[in-house]
């Protein structure tokens, strides 16, 4: 199995645990730099300003009157621990005066009346660090001030620094380290469940869609469950491809045959009569495996549009479409010696496809004419009530015995009346295309008890959503 890092958990998890950790690692360091220099620079300072109190000390008034000091140098030792740094001083007196050490040492301007005060500087090219303190000797009659000024290199301030920065920096580095092998190992371990659940689904044979029951952490579960549901849906999808195959070569291998016998029959005709008998009789069993065909691919698009659930539609005019399949079909009634005819009222709505509609209304006049037999009397209705719609189909035909009325509702159920060619699905269309919808399909009797009516109940749309 090849592991492409772009494409693997542990390694996203590690990268952005990497990149939120150097993030806070750059920030931690500058503070840490920060610090460090502040850290330095109040360490050097004491040891700068001790070494100028040591000096202050040495400084007395001579038998002349005029200051006079003794440096000591141990004071200045202690700036020299760090051997890279050089150290400066001087003295001076009275303004104006200058007592003794490097004359041109800069020296820090007290103000405020401020007994010291620190400051950077520069000193024969190099960058230094200066303390300037203001004291007094006494002479037992008057005091006379003078200042003390020290300075060193900052070489040994910035090797401090940097020593504080690098050491913090190794720890970050093997934190950085450490997190990331600890979020790898971590990761890994979690990932267990999940591998053994793909070795689960591969091992799985292809025609077994049963749900995943293996454990998988919370994280995941939804996920089995969207998987599981996808199965649910996808073996509902290939038992209904299975039922379409079946029925649909069941039932169109009864027509096709009536045409390859019609067709041998028509060859070895007699007469011109005959063959022309044939053929039509041929041309009878091809419109019935056309009409099987297409409502079995109807079923078909039911079938898938109901696992999406049910559709949401705009309202339309019942009772203008039932007007308009029905005069579509007044010939082919007329044709069979049905008198067909439409009663409703001027408006009917109702949230539905048109299309389908269409198709509900075409089955139920179609299985009508079929059934009720010459002379009967079809009647399709639009009606409303209060809350509901009713569309009706009645026949004063033969009608169906009250016991079987339930099973025309399954596929490939016809009537008992002999000459009747239907298939069996324009019931079973009927219902599913009004479930759709939320609408009831019941079966009773037609007029005076004679005959059948069929009656699709649905619930009416607000006038406001037509369109």
């Amino acid at each position: 199995m090849t592991l492409r890092f772009g494409h693997s958990l542990r390694a996203r998890l590690l990268a952005w645990l990497l990149i939120a950790t150097m993030v806070m690692g750059v920030v931690a360091l500058l503070d840490t730099w920060f610090d460090a220099v502040k850290t330095a620079q109040t360490v050097s300072d004491r040891v700068l300003v001790g070494s100028a109190l040591a000096i202050a000390e040495r400084v007395v008034v001579g038998e002349n009157g005029a200051l006079e000091v003794d440096i000591p140098y141990v004071a200045l030792e202690m700036l020299t621990s760090a051997a890279q740094d050089r150290v400066f001083y001087r003295v001076d007196g009275p303004p104006g005066s200058f007592i003794t050490g490097y004359q041109t040492l800069p020296v820090v301007t007290l103000q405020g009346g401020q007994a010291s005060a620190f400051a950077d500087d520069s000193f024969r090219g190099e960058p230094i660090r200066v303390v300037t303190l203001q004291r007094s000797a006494s002479t037992g009659i008057r005091s006379v001030p003078f200042l003390v000024t020290v300075a060193e290199t900052t070489i040994a301030r910035q090797q401090l620094s940097q020593t504080i920065l690098l050491r913090s920096a190794l720890r970050l580095l093997l934190m950085i380290v450490g997190a990331g092998a600890g979020v790898w190992i971590a990761v890994s371990v979690s990932l267990h469940p999940l591998n053994r659940l793909g070795q689960a689904i591969a091992q799985r044979s292809p025609d077994d869609l049963s749900p995943i029951e293996e454990a998988a952490p919370s994280e995941v579960e939804g996920l089995v469950t969207t998987v599981n549901s996808f199965m649910v849906r996808l073996e509902g999808a290939l038992n209904a491809l299975r039922q379409f195959a079946g029925n649909t070569s069941h039932q169109l291998r009864t027509p096709l045959a009536v045409v390859r016998t019609q067709l041998a029959l028509a060859q070895r005709a007699r007469s011109l009569d005959e063959a022309l008998d044939s053929v039509r009789k041929g041309d009878q069993s091809v419109a019935r495996a056309e009409r099987i065909l297409m409502q079995m691919l109807t079923l078909a698009r039911l079938d898938a549009t109901a696992t999406r659930g049910q559709q949401r539609n705009g309202a339309m005019d019942l009772t203008l479409k039932a007007q308009e399949v029905t005069a579509d079909h007044v010939p082919t009634a007329t044709e069979a010696g049905i008198d067909l005819g439409f009663e409703g009222e001027s408006e009917v709505l109702v949230h539905a496809e048109p299309l389908l509609i269409e198709e509900l209304l075409r089955n139920l006049i179609e299985n009508a004419i079929a059934y009720a037999g010459p002379g009967a009397i079809v009647t399709v209705r639009s009606l409303r009530d209060a809350t509901v719609a009713r569309l009706e189909v009645e026949d004063d035909g033969p009608g169906i015995p009250p016991e079987r009325r339930g099973a025309m509702f399954s596929r490939f159920t016809r009537g008992d009346w002999p000459k009747a060619s239907g298939t069996g699905l324009g019931l079973p269309i009927v219902e599913e295309i009004a479930a759709l919808y939320g609408a009831s399909v019941t079966l009773g009797d037609g007029e005076a008890g004679k005959g059948l009516k069929v009656i699709v109940t649905f619930r009416l749309a607000d006038p406001a959503t037509a369109g």
